[in-house]
């Protein structure tokens, strides 16, 4: 059994928080800062992403496992959830099969429905990326520009730029079995799980994740909950309005 990798920073109640498609943990590191004198914040990479384990099996079922097993390894009991993106939609399926082990579920821009199979030219762009071509960051930033224009996207792209050996530029997700899965993504919630816990969406003011008919899906997943709206921010909220977003944030779980 492999046990997912994390950087736990602080002292209190767990909050274990789960990155999005194409993330890592250290894309939290500043929000884990402002609350690390109130919550032992577990900064976790899923499976296939940041330092954690590759495998070609991913889907949500098996990161539910893996988290499971995390909070099994590290000993923990009530543990408040949050995730952004693929990460809301882990915490999501975990907080309906694992309803013992959560306390608070905060779910960022995402919704438990199903949404049909995006980021093509994302995969498209990485998977053009040589690494005996493009052997600095300046090279790979071009080369994803080519199918990229947003440079906020390759920004955060390039955070998974790291130095496999002397010389030797990798990407740390698992590129490989992010394109054979892809379709696995943006799965649907099954239907008829429901948790009772408390539980807040938070949205972003212009991102189309999650809109008013969403309501009634969410209200059926999960009962107890609220919805509140970050302005300025689009789907990458925490980084785009983190004053407000941790405002939010503390409100609940506090």
């Amino acid at each position: 059994m492999q046990i997912l990798h994390s950087r736990i920073i602080g002292e209190g109640k767990p909050l274990l928080i789960l990155h999005g498609y194409f993330g890592n943990g250290d894309n939290w590191k500043s929000i884990a800062n402002k609350l690390k004198d109130s919550f032992q914040v577990h900064l976790i990479d899923q499976r296939n992403h940041g330092r954690s384990f590759h495998s070609d099996e991913f889907d949500y079922e098996l990161m539910v496992e893996d988290l499971y097993n995390y909070i099994v390894h590290h000993q923990l009991e009530k543990v408040d959830l949050l995730g952004h993106s693929m990460g809301g939609k882990t915490v999501m399926l975990f907080a309906v099969e694992h309803s013992d082990l959560v306390d608070k579920l905060v779910v960022a821009d995402i919704s438990p429905k199903m949404y049909p199979p995006h980021h093509h030219d994302i995969l498209e762009a990485l998977d053009s990326i040589d690494f005996a071509v493009q052997t600095s960051r300046t090279l790979i930033d071009e080369k994803l520009a080519e199918l990229i224009p947003e440079n906020g996207v390759r920004q955060f792209l390039l955070k998974s730029v790291y130095w496999k050996e002397k010389g030797q530029l990798d990407f740390r997700f698992n590129l490989h079995s992010l394109i054979e899965n892809n379709n696995e993504v943006g799965v649907a919630l099954p239907s008829f799980t429901v948790f009772d816990g408390e539980t807040l969406f938070l949205k972003g003011e212009n991102s189309g994740y999650i809109s008013s008919d969403e309501e009634p899906i969410i209200n059926a997943h999960f009962p107890n909950n609220r919805i509140e709206s970050i302005k300025n921010a689009g789907h990458w909220l925490h980084a785009e309005n983190p004053m407000d977003f941790l405002n939010a944030l503390s409100n609940f779980l506090v």
